[in-house]
């Protein structure tokens, strides 16, 4: 029986991580995961239980948990971190770990998020099903992703720019999910009542150049395995800049850069959740709820 190896991955974790901690030492912008925290607390603040074992798995910056631990005060608040931290809150557990291999007992926590991390998986759908083994029954996962509109502005100004200097493009920009696979890999992991749905954020700069700043202090420049190690040709960077400018630039001249904000929810299955009707329980026909009506008469 031949033995097939396993794709080459698609990110170089390593580099990823090199990346955040030298974020972390000079600075970091972190608009993207505030806009996720809020989004998180909304969705909390409507479910009226009580999370007492919360993990936050593989988040960039320990932002996230140390508002949960404010908001929902845990018996137990555990961070699987990329990188080694201080310990700011005292309450707060955290280990250094790798999201696609969780080191974590099953059935442990009654919540699990991740924001703004699991887009950087070389296996998503495997760091899904560690995540949803790590849930109690109707344990609940919050996740945030970028998805496939972001940065689009971005990709295509490079791309043009590269076939113009280079005759071809060079992979710069990662790829990211489609919302519309998303809810299929949290039905696959085995979590119930899954949902995905997609904001975009739309953040304006003075030029390209901010942009790629801001790319830098996220910890989020590129970390594709199949990047070009080659030192970009010269004027290549300033000819996609005129490029951005002269597609995707405002009449105040400031440029527009897309981020696709993609939220994951889903439960661990229960016997107290919502079951899907059989097939033939309904009541009503669905011919009698489309049969038109004639308008009335003015």
């Amino acid at each position: 029986m031949m033995m097939t190896s396993p794709p080459p991955p698609i990110f170089d974790r390593r580099l990823i991580r090199q990346r955040l901690a030298r974020a972390a030492t000079k600075g970091t912008e972190d608009f993207l995961l505030a806009h996720a925290i809020e989004e998180f607390e909304a969705r909390l603040l409507t479910i009226k239980r009580e999370f007492s074992a919360i993990l936050d798995a593989g988040t960039p910056f320990p932002r996230l948990a140390a508002r949960l631990g404010e908001l929902l005060r845990p018996a137990l608040l555990i961070r699987m971190a990329p990188l080694p931290e201080e310990a700011e809150m005292p309450s707060l557990l955290r280990f250094v770990g790798e999201e696609e291999n969780l080191p974590l007992a099953a059935e442990r926590f009654d919540l699990a998020v991740s924001a703004l991390t699991l887009q950087n998986l070389n296996d998503l759908p495997g760091a899904l099903i560690q995540l949803r083994r790590a849930l109690k029954p109707d344990g609940l996962f919050l996740g945030c992703l970028l998805g496939g509109q972001t940065l689009h502005e971005l990709r295509t100004a490079l791309a043009v720019a590269e076939t113009e200097v280079y005759g071809g493009i060079s992979p710069r920009v990662a790829p990211f999910a489609d919302v519309r696979d998303m809810g299929g890999l949290l039905q696959r992991a085995g979590f119930a009542l899954p949902v995905a749905d997609s904001e975009p954020l739309t953040v304006r700069y003075r030029d390209m150049f901010g942009l790629l700043l801001d790319l830098r202090a996220m910890g989020a420049a590129n970390a594709l395995t199949a990047r070009s190690r080659k030192p970009p040709a010269k004027g290549l960077f300033l000819r996609a800049a005129q490029i951005y400018a002269e597609r995707f630039a405002d009449a105040d001249g400031r440029v527009r850069a897309t981020f696709e904000m993609i939220f994951l929810s889903g439960w661990a299955p229960h016997e107290s959740q919502q079951k899907p009707s059989a097939p033939g329980s309904a009541k009503v026909r669905l011919a009698d709820v489309l049969r038109t009506k004639p308008p009335p008469e003015s």
